[in-house]
């Protein structure tokens, strides 16, 4: 994957790193400048699943992860044309303009969701556009969970249960740094799917 990704022009390591359980890894950036590290495990590696926390954990997959993107082309080139996503979603909060694109990874159900903007975030703001989203099966339950965590009565934000325009059932928290952290059920509020958008990426 190094020498695939240098040779269509991509600058990669001179080699690569090798981790304490024996994986290889090596992180590029993409045409944003985020860092995408690609990690090969050891062939019948077991990947830890963690510690075992005392308290039911609210979900068990991260559903995607939200990166702010200004070029959509050039992004598009990187992860689909080099590194081969498929794109299964577009988005549009106003209707007239895109607002996001979700591309899923080659071998699996888990997506990377463009956030588009045409002038670029300030950093203290980008918290609510950088973010993950952590899979429930059951939104209303997810939410009386997290009311009974200890740890509640120190949260200023109320807990809400909003549908977006995808019409899934969704409930944002927000870390000490400001960084969203959102929950979202898997299927739409009726089982049918969203249509997607036909609106333009927003102008740069």
């Amino acid at each position: 994957m190094r020498r695939y990704l240098a040779s269509r022009g991509v600058e990669v390591p001179e080699r690569l790193a090798v981790g304490g359980d024996d994986s290889r890894r090596f992180s590029v950036r993409d045409p944003e400048g985020h860092a995408v590290e690609l990690v090969q495990y050891p062939l019948g590696a077991h990947v830890s699943e963690g510690i075992v926390a005392p308290l039911m954990p609210i979900s068990r997959r991260i559903l995607h992860v939200g990166i702010i993107v200004g070029d959509l082309a050039a992004a598009t080139q990187f992860y689909d044309g080099l590194l081969g996503f498929s794109e299964t979603w577009r988005g549009s909060r106003s209707g007239t303009e895109l607002s996001w694109v979700n591309v899923k990874v080659p071998d699996g159900d888990d997506y990377l969701e463009f956030m588009l903007y045409g002038e670029r975030p300030a950093p203290g703001s980008r918290g609510t556009a950088h973010h993950i989203c952590l899979e429930v099966p059951d939104m209303e339950k997810a939410r009386a969970l997290l009311e009974a965590r200890p740890a509640r009565v120190s949260y200023p934000r109320p807990l809400e249960v909003r549908v977006g325009t995808n019409r899934k059932r969704q409930l944002n928290l927000f870390d000490p740094d400001g960084t969203r952290v959102e929950l979202m059920e898997p299927a739409t509020v009726d089982g049918r799917p969203t249509p997607a958008s036909t609106a333009p990426p927003p102008r740069r």
